[in-house]
């Protein structure tokens, strides 16, 4: 069994993917720790040394090669991973088990405040600008995160919650 859980930075798809990979007993993938275990530095090391498109073809190529093995697994991807190449079509080829996990932008912006120095992609902006720059990354994201066979909100729900709600759905 093959589970992906797609959907922007900060709506908790590690989180909800441990606790799913648990109750499941298999084994959970996140898809940024397997980048910077195969390049040997952070992502955001990745991103300033070699810039975006040498990150996005690497994502590339490790995402295609957890999703051609035949273990069983839950995989969380980056907030961008099924946007980019063809990624969102090779997940869809994959598996079934394709979950958008979609958060409002009031609570991304909620979530996300407190984690900006980490995260490269919103790092310059400020408490104002943030809400405003998620909208418009969601919107423009939101067609290939709706590409997924299954969509859960996650607004005003535990992740273990989440979990349970993923794992009664699944194929």
């Amino acid at each position: 069994m093959k589970i992906v859980l797609v959907g922007y930075m900060g709506s908790g798809k590690t989180t909800i993917g441990k606790l799913l990979a648990k109750l499941l007993k298999i084994n959970f993938l996140d898809l940024d720790d397997v980048i910077e275990n195969g390049e040997g530095k952070p992502i955001p090391d990745i991103f300033k040394d070699k810039g975006e498109i040498f990150f996005r073809k690497k994502e590339n190529e490790y995402l295609n090669q957890i999703l051609n093995t035949e273990d069983a697994f839950v995989l969380s991807t980056g907030g961008g991973t099924p946007c980019y190449g063809t990624n969102m079509t090779a997940i869809l080829q994959a598996t079934e088990n394709v979950f958008y996990v979609r958060v409002s932008i009031p609570e991304l912006v909620r979530r996300l405040s407190s984690e900006k120095d980490s995260r490269p992609m919103i790092s310059n902006f400020t408490e104002e600008e943030l809400p405003e720059f998620i909208g418009k990354h969601l919107f423009e994201r939101s067609f290939y995160y709706n590409m997924a066979k299954n969509k859960i909100s996650a607004d005003g729900k535990i992740p273990e919650k989440i979990a349970q709600e993923i794992k009664s759905l699944l194929v």
